[in-house]
């Protein structure tokens, strides 16, 4: 009896920058409803912006809506995660999979529009005047995902083609208007 066993390896064949898409998976200072009661009353929660500062981000994967299988991850470089003064900066190649090409097109047509991110806690505290819960430090981060319905609103993705076509926009409406107190 002969056995014989293939080895394949994956390759890496670089970023494809058409199915690019970046974002922010939570921002920081900003709080956001959590929770609202019947009543009306309202619980708030805040990121603090060192959460993340002592946060182990081994191998994140970007899912959707926290669910199924990867669509990029940290391993394979195509995910990026990048903790700036905004927030939680995610940057992700979904060339990978049917399924990343199908959210890029969700993305790029404006059906999927928010991010969020799966973690726990290690460190909170909890204003009772204001209701407000703030996250000071997140022990481990899961994942982030492209949702449907985030808990933060501030939270954002767009496909990199459309942002380039909409800061070139900005740019030129600035321009424009630059332009018009001048004439004033």
């Amino acid at each position: 009896m002969e056995t014989r066993q293939i080895i394949l390896t994956p390759t890496q064949a670089g970023r494809n920058d058409n199915y690019n898409v970046s974002g922010y998976a939570t921002t920081f200072d900003e709080p956001y409803v959590l929770y609202e009661f019947s009543d009306g009353e309202k619980i708030y929660e805040r990121i603090s912006p060192g959460a993340f500062n002592s946060t182990p981000m081994n191998d994140v994967v970007m899912l959707i809506n926290h669910d199924g299988l990867p669509v990029a991850r940290q391993s394979n470089d195509s995910l990026k995660i990048t903790i700036d003064q905004h927030g939680l900066f995610v940057d992700a190649d979904l060339s990978g999979s049917t399924a990343g090409r199908e959210l890029y097109h969700s993305i790029a047509a404006g059906l999927v529009n928010k991010m969020s991110y799966m973690f726990t806690v290690g460190e909170e505290s909890y204003d009772k005047a204001t209701h407000t819960r703030t996250i000071m430090r997140i022990d481990r981060m899961y994942d982030v995902s492209a949702v449907t319905f985030p808990a933060n609103p501030d939270t954002e993705i767009i496909a990199k083609r459309c942002r380039q076509t909409l800061d070139e926009k900005s740019r030129k409406l600035r321009l424009k208007l630059k332009l018009q107190e001048v004439i004033k």
